[in-house]
């Protein structure tokens, strides 16, 4: 669109001044105001359509056409908008002319005699070389600081309904604990799960972290069986479970990590094991343990499987032959690291996290809600099943250092620790 402005005169008639310029300026400026008004009026408009042969009503014509009267002068600005700039001038300087016809008209007395005012046209509109719509540079500095308030507005009140652990903070307050470790989040971890062969691997020295962690959470009595769990799935529990495990026998202890996620067993295919034994025919009594036991890349670990899918997993990990199985395993290993199920969806990890010395929960970062890990703590509260402490999994890549500033990181190299 183009806008065309005309300029109008609004001066006192001499011949009928009365000698006191004072008095017809006042007078002028008085009734100014109200000339502006009669701009979309028919009496102006349809003189305007009819002259200029214009396809368009009074009303939609009005919506086009403008006056205005500057601060303290005698000025009328009558602006036209058009899609053509030729269009816009001929329509604002006809509008000007037929208003200053009007105000005349109007103003004129009983007698025929002209009061002392006369509109006329001093400044005609020409033809725009510039559109003033749309005013792209304006409209793209709004946009621009309209989304930016948006975006704003979305991260602070994203921030305030979110309800997610996202800091060490948030499991001290939630468990009156730090975390025992922080692990950074991999976009190959899926692919890739066993980081822990890896020892230059960040993530390798974040589960050796928690391997050392482990032997001080009770120095009179370690947890010799530890169970891994989480509230809910997709939070990185048996990573967790098969990366501690390894670490754990890299240090020289004798390792056996046992599948007890008989629901959707993971583990088997991390460590690329396949085998028809496992738990669940050890628990129902068609196999022996020592042969459902797996020797694992070299005798580094051994591993239990989870065996067939039972339609009972929980009766079976509540049986007395499944704390017979830990009771034998915690006889012939140093350390037993048991993958169980998550804790809200179904009742198996509870059970096992009680035949287990411990648990260790895992919290994944910006998902896991505050309500989730209370949730998760109570479960395992309720059965009698110790806590052993958090890991804080996923944590974003720039965000990883600040776990070690609270002192649960270890200085010492690999070898140092070995």
């Amino acid at each position: 669109m183009y806008t065309a402005t005309a300029q109008m005169f609004v001066a006192i008639s001499s011949r009928s001044d009365s000698g006191d310029p004072t008095t017809g300026a006042t007078y002028t400026m008085q009734r100014i105001t109200s000339y502006v008004q009669l701009i979309d009026s028919p009496q102006v408009l349809q003189p305007v359509i009819d002259e200029l042969g214009l396809d368009v009503d009074v009303k939609h014509l009005g919506d086009d056409v403008s006056a205005t009267n500057p601060i303290d002068t005698v000025l009328i600005n009558v602006s036209a908008s058009n899609g053509s700039p030729e269009k816009a001038a001929q329509i604002a300087n006809a509008a000007a002319v037929q208003l200053g016809a009007v105000i005349q008209q109007l103003e004129s007395t009983a007698a025929g005699d002209l009061v002392p005012v006369k509109a006329t046209l001093t400044d005609p509109a020409e033809a725009p070389a510039s559109p003033s719509s749309p005013r792209t540079r304006i409209n793209l500095i709004l946009g621009l600081l309209v989304g930016l308030a948006l975006g704003v507005g979305y991260a602070f009140l994203r921030e305030s309904l979110d309800t997610s652990v996202r800091s060490p903070d948030d499991l001290g307050e939630l468990t009156g604990a730090m975390p025992i470790g922080i692990v950074s989040f991999d976009p190959e971890a899926s692919g890739k799960p066993l980081v822990a062969l890896d020892q230059r691997s960040t993530r390798a020295e974040a589960f050796r972290t928690i391997r050392t962690n482990l032997q001080y959470v009770d120095v009179d009595n370690p947890p010799k069986v530890i169970a891994i769990t989480s509230a809910v799935p997709n939070e990185g529990k048996t990573t967790t479970a098969v990366n501690l495990a390894i670490t754990m026998a890299q240090a020289g202890k004798r390792v056996v990590l046992v599948e007890t996620d008989l629901r959707k067993p993971k583990a088997s295919s991390y460590l690329g094991v396949e085998s028809e034994l496992g738990l669940t025919d050890v628990l129902a009594g068609q196999s022996k343990l020592e042969d459902a036991l797996l020797p694992w890349n070299r005798d580094l670990l051994t591993f239990l499987p989870a065996g067939h899918t039972p339609p009972n997993p929980s009766e079976l990990l509540a049986s007395q032959q499944f704390e017979q199985v830990l009771a034998q395993l915690r006889e012939e290993f140093d350390q037993v690291i048991v993958d169980a199920t998550p804790l809200l969806p179904v009742t198996d990890g509870a059970i096992v996290a009680k035949a287990a010395d411990g648990a260790v929960v895992i919290v994944r970062y910006g998902k896991t809600t505050r309500e989730q890990l209370a949730s998760s703590l109570a479960a395992l509260e309720q059965v009698g099943a110790r806590t052993l402490g958090t890991t804080l999994n996923f944590v974003p890549a720039g965000r990883r250092g600040y776990g070690y500033a609270y002192g649960y990181g270890d200085s010492r190299t690999a070898s140092e620790r070995s």
